[in-house]
């Protein structure tokens, strides 16, 4: 027994020294990750093309189509072991000539405002649409109030993101609702109309678009719905308190078409070790069309093609095979992610782990994960790894939409957090373009998103029944 206890301290001495080795190896590994992306990177090389060459990319447009070739000639070019076009049918919708609006107080006092249509919206008349005005701060207080008195009028939803919410996205969660349903309630009321408050943090004259559903509404119960600027729906708060009876004129153009073909992009470096295992890295190709979507979601795909690229470029041979997905159809229907997760199942294909970037291309913070206990230890383990980088936001929960169809008991799904503070200045508006991304930020993001996909791929998931048999 005497001699049991050297052996034992002989052992943990050696064994400590190999987690310090490996620990070392991924500290070097992680440093020349963020040092060839920072001096040889090509995602804001890339993000340039998408977003000044091609534009914005809404599903069902020529430039999706465009954005489409020239991502999958541009994965063709980094030599990954395939390349392919997934076709999956998408919403077609356009908006027309610009949209016009303006606050009438008096017969001939108007004051021009700023407004768009909300993705998806019907038409107004070709006249445009006049009418007084009710203003609601939910869909609850839109049932308090009833038929009576909403019949007739324009729905006015000013109900603001809450500026108290450090979490940004949770703000936008919190008054959504508005945006996406406010159409389907006000019409059950006999609205005519709906104006939504633009989900926006900052006062400003740019109206914010975005997705919206009319449920089961037959067609001809359909009515048309705009988002105002916040400068813009302030404005209107004070004239219907000065005048209750301030009508609200707009004119919007846009069309609802039949679904037409596009494509998820995909190129994969097959696993050394695990070739049936696979791994995916992804954002969404589509945007909205008043800017050029360079935060929404142009930063995200770019820095997902950056980690093949990266891999490549370092000589990195993973164990599993990983994916790069540019998935089509986020914005206005989901429809890439579901398709994708919907071949995974019937090809029987075996995911283990799922990143996305989808919060823009600001300063990385973080990830979130959608993962069991034993998972997310395996993560906070490897948070000294990131320390240098700046990189210390480690909580469980949210993903991304795109990969949120793959959810299972055996899976890990991560998101991107980038500095949100910023971000929904952007969001969905004439301003999210090229010129408000900053090189260096996107850069880290990328190398932050190659650094967690190399832990994963080497140290791989603690799968469910791992978990239970520990």
């Amino acid at each position: 027994m005497k001699n049991i206890f050297p052996i034992v301290v002989s052992l943990l001495i050696t064994l400590t020294s190999l987690g310090q080795k490996v620990n070392e190896k991924d500290s070097l590994m992680l440093r020349d990750i963020y040092s060839t992306v920072l001096t040889e990177g090509k995602s804001y090389q890339w993000l340039d093309h998408l977003s000044n060459e091609i534009g914005g990319r809404l599903s069902g447009s020529i430039e999706a189509e465009k954005a489409v070739n020239y991502t999958k000639k541009e994965l063709e070019k980094l030599g990954l072991d395939k390349v392919w076009l997934q076709p999956v049918m998408v919403p077609k919708w356009t908006r027309g000539i610009p949209e016009y609006s303006f606050i009438e107080t008096a017969p001939g006092i108007t004051s021009i405002m700023d407004i768009c249509a909300l993705g998806g919206s019907v038409a107004t008349p070709d006249g445009g649409l006049k009418a007084e005005v009710v203003e609601v701060q939910s869909l609850e207080q839109l049932a308090a109030i009833g038929k009576e008195k909403i019949e007739g009028k324009i729905v006015f939803y000013n109900r603001p993101m809450d500026p108290t919410l450090i979490h940004t996205f949770e703000a936008y969660g919190g008054c959504v609702d508005q945006r996406y349903s406010g159409a389907e309630e006000a019409a059950k009321y006999g609205a005519v109309g709906v104006v939504v408050r633009s989900m926006n943090l900052r006062q400003d004259d740019l109206p914010h678009t975005g997705s919206m559903s009319y449920g089961d509404l037959p067609t001809s119960k359909r009515i048309p719905a705009c988002a105002i600027s916040t400068n813009g729906a302030d404005y209107l708060s004070a004239a219907i308190k000065l005048k209750p009876d301030v009508k609200f004129f707009f004119k919007q153009n846009c069309r609802v078409f039949p679904d037409v073909q596009s494509y998820n992009v995909i190129g994969e470096i097959t696993g050394s070790e695990f070739p049936n295992k696979f791994m995916i890295v992804g954002g969404h190709l589509d945007s909205w069309d008043l800017g050029d979507g360079s935060h929404d979601d142009g930063a995200g795909c770019v820095q997902s093609m950056e980690v093949l690229r990266l891999f490549k470029k370092i000589n990195y041979k993973p164990r599993h095979s990983i994916r790069v997905v540019l998935f089509m159809n986020e914005e206005n229907g989901l429809r890439g992610g579901r398709k994708y997760a919907e071949e995974a199942t019937m090809k029987n294909e075996t995911h283990v782990f799922a990143l996305e970037s989808d919060s823009g291309g600001f300063s990385p913070r973080g990830f979130t994960f959608d993962t069991d206990t034993a998972n997310f230890e395996q993560v906070l383990s490897w948070s000294s790894l990131f320390k240098p980088y700046l990189i210390h936001y480690f909580e469980k929960g949210g993903s991304g939409a795109d990969i949120g169809p793959l959810k299972n008991d055996q899976i890990v799904l991560a998101g991107l957090r980038p500095d949100s503070q910023r971000y929904f200045d952007h969001h969905h508006a004439s301003n999210d373009t090229f010129d408000a991304v900053n090189k260096r930020e996107l850069e880290l993001g990328a190398a932050t998103m190659t650094s967690l996909m190399y832990l994963f791929d080497k140290y791989g998931t603690k799968s469910t029944f791992e978990t239970v048999k520990k």
